[in-house]
């Protein structure tokens, strides 16, 4: 599954604080477990255990630099992967980066879904068609902020909306149950990103 609309990049959205429009998230709130930052699903990639989503998206930053993902993806929580992502960023983040990040945090959690098809889909599912919006207190990029101008959360939500977009094709995929009353489906493609590595070698599936 993969997206080629890349418009909706920067549109930036106005969400009413509303529990029957939107859902909102934090890590320790309900739905939390939609958060990067969340230890509820760890990643295998490339046969290592990483604890969260938000360390192996960190990792990414750093194809060239081994020693520094090995740094990021042992860390226990996803505020320690990304505290110790940014003391490096500004020297070692890919060049390209900002033009990947999306596709890659994309990747990230298609990864999540498809490690974890039942309780992450069946999460996804329980927020219903409402907006899926990350509430936070400074990033207006990848989630929403208050805005009291606005008096609302104001913002691109990036997260949010990727949320969206893999919920929305998980419900209308063909989920049928194989013998282990799985969902059995294959959808994940490897990016077409050069130099997509981890711990010098190329991220497999």
């Amino acid at each position: 599954m993969s997206s080629s609309n890349k418009d909706w990049y920067s549109i930036t959205n106005t969400y009413l604080d509303c529990r029957l429009n939107s859902i909102f998230f934090r890590v320790k709130e309900k739905f939390g477990g939609l958060s990067n930052m969340s230890n509820d699903f760890p990643i295998c990639v490339n046969g290592y255990s990483i604890a969260n989503n938000e360390a192996l998206y960190q990792a990414c930053r750093f194809p060239d630099y081994p020693e520094i993902q090995r740094e990021i993806i042992i860390q226990h929580s996803g505020i320690a992967a990304k505290m110790k992502s940014k003391k490096y960023r500004k020297e070692f983040t890919r060049v390209d980066w900002d033009d990947v990040r999306v596709d890659i945090m994309r990747f990230c959690l298609q990864l999540k879904l498809q490690q974890y098809e039942k309780p992450f889909g069946l999460l996804l599912m329980s927020t219903t068609q409402t907006d899926i919006v990350e509430r936070s207190s400074k990033d207006a990029f990848w989630g929403a902020v208050w805005d009291d101008n606005a008096g609302a959360y104001v913002g691109q939500n990036i997260l949010g909306k990727l949320l969206m977009e893999l919920r929305d094709w998980f419900f209308n995929c063909d989920m049928s149950l194989n013998e282990r009353g799985l969902f059995s489906y294959n959808y994940i493609e490897l990016l077409n990103v050069n130099n997509f590595l981890l711990l010098g070698n190329n991220i497999i599936l």
